[in-house]
């Protein structure tokens, strides 16, 4: 096994999603696919159970991953070890607020990895060299490059009446103590059917909503990620197909910093791919 193989094992247990993992790793599905078979083969166990919306890690991959992980970092430290202090190029970069964490340690990392650019966090709403935002929020000044698309879903505590639905409509929720969200775009959820709605807190951050929820304070609705990454709520379709698309946005007026072209430069030629590849590539997880 090399360290490419071990990064890639740790973006599909992260993602839970090969066609994702490939992606943040800005390689082809097929790339990730052979990479974890090799794994497999090595290791001699089979660590990803595949279904339709992804795979599963096995208990193999659970124990191998914190070892992978100790690894990846160990690699990465030994590398930095003894690099010499350049000339470092400031790059602010804004985030929205409600990115999940797997996905926001996902697009950091490659970025904090570099000891040529000192990166600076600031809000969506601040002035930055880019930011990574849903296409909603898009300015007539920016260009957006996608970088994933995803759902929003119910997310319940375990033990609420309606985690035993699989699937809730907007009448389910008349009554119910909602967890409502800043900066998001859970109305569309509301808007065709506008019943009385019961707020029982405004959550400032998804961190905060999902502890709320987990709490039994309320039922938030949250992007996917957000929910499927927290192992302490219920998560539940909802009837109305209300998606976001997330993506990297920067003004066409100003130069970016080469750190950001190079990401942008990724992105683009992950997009390109001939139409068939990114069939192939749909049709596997």
């Amino acid at each position: 096994m090399d360290i490419r193989e071990l990064r890639y094992f740790a973006a599909v247990y992260r993602e839970r999603n090969l066609t994702a993992a490939a992606r943040v790793c800005f390689v082809s599905q097929p790339s990730i696919s052979t990479a974890i078979t090799h794994l497999e083969a090595e290791l001699g166990t089979t660590l990803f159970i595949r279904h339709k919306r992804g795979v599963a890690p096995t208990a193999s991959a659970e124990q191998f991953h914190t070892l992978a992980r100790r690894i990846i970092d160990e690699t990465d430290a030994a590398r930095s070890l003894f690099r010499r202090p350049s000339t470092k190029t400031n790059v602010t970069l804004g985030l929205m607020r409600t990115l999940d964490v797997p996905r926001t340690i996902a697009l950091l990392k490659p970025l904090t990895a570099r000891a040529d650019i000192a990166l600076r966090l600031v809000g969506s709403d601040e002035r930055a060299d880019a930011r990574i935002i849903s296409k909603s929020m898009l300015r007539a000044d920016e260009h957006f490059v996608a970088l994933w698309s995803e759902r929003y879903v119910a997310a319940l505590p375990p033990s609420h009446p309606l985690a035993l639905k699989e699937k809730l409509r907007t009448a389910d929720l008349a009554g119910v103590p909602l967890i409502d969200r800043c900066h998001c775009e859970q109305s569309e959820f509301f808007r065709r059917n506008p019943q009385a709605r019961q707020t029982a807190a405004i959550a400032q951050s998804e961190d905060w909503a999902m502890a709320l929820v987990a709490a039994g304070v309320g039922i938030a609705i949250v992007p996917e990620g957000v929910a499927r990454g927290n192992p302490d709520v219920a998560v539940r379709e909802i009837e109305v197909k209300v998606k976001r698309e997330v993506g990297l946005a920067y003004r066409a007026s100003v130069p970016l910093p080469d750190a950001l072209k190079d990401l942008v430069s990724k992105l683009r030629k992950q997009r390109r791919k001939p139409a068939g590849q990114r069939s192939r590539a749909r049709g596997k997880t």
